[in-house]
């Protein structure tokens, strides 16, 4: 017989669901500030009011300054946000396509990610020490994500085994900053002729 009154156990999963709830609806809050921010950036310049960055996101000037008291604390974790999404790309592309073509996928993303931040090219080569693990960040997710992709179209013969992660990170990253003013299909062509050129000797053994 009960009195219609939670028990303690019940309530603990009641007030659980709202925990989950609310952290759920918080990060959703954060991602579509982060979101706004990398927007506004690419448009008016790192250096833009903060109030436009909150409009955007749809949260009030003090919501921004909550999570982020510092502009540099914004910008990092835009940065480190777009890394992330960017990095984890590769795992949900190696599950949906055969390996040269995640790979070529996702050396297309990872172009988009390199277009995406030149808004915050001011900062990040501004010398501030705010941003000096931003790069070593930078290597330690997408270094990882691209040898894996990688190593899989070697295995398969569609990629050429003497190629590193890391040479193909940087030269992706230089094609995508030629011309900055330059229509982002023109810099996806030059990805793609850089892909094309993987598959110059894959299968071959040496």
């Amino acid at each position: 017989m009960t009195d219609g009154t939670d028990s303690p156990g019940e309530a603990r999963e009641a007030d659980g669901g709202h925990d989950r709830l609310v952290r759920a609806d918080a990060r959703r809050n954060l991602d579509l500030l982060l979101k706004a921010a990398l927007a506004v950036f690419a448009t008016s310049g790192v250096d833009a009011p903060v109030r436009e960055i909150a409009e955007k996101a749809g949260v009030g000037v003090g919501t921004v300054y909550r999570h982020f008291p510092q502009r540099s604390d914004l910008i990092k974790a835009v940065m480190r946000n777009e890394v992330d999404a960017c990095a984890d790309a590769a795992v949900s592309l190696s599950a949906e396509h055969e390996p040269g073509e995640a790979l070529s996928r996702w050396m297309q993303r990872f172009a988009d990610f390199i277009m995406a931040k030149r808004g915050l090219a001011a900062a990040l080569h501004s010398g501030n020490p705010a941003y000096e693990a931003l790069p070593v960040y930078f290597d330690q997710r997408m270094i990882p994500a691209l040898q894996g992709l990688l190593d899989r179209a070697v295995a398969a013969g569609e990629a050429r085994g003497d190629v590193e992660a890391s040479e193909l990170i940087r030269a992706g990253a230089q094609l995508s900053n030629l011309g900055q003013g330059d229509d982002p299909a023109a810099t996806r062509r030059m990805i793609a002729l850089l892909v094309d050129g993987l598959r110059y000797g894959a299968g071959v053994k040496g």
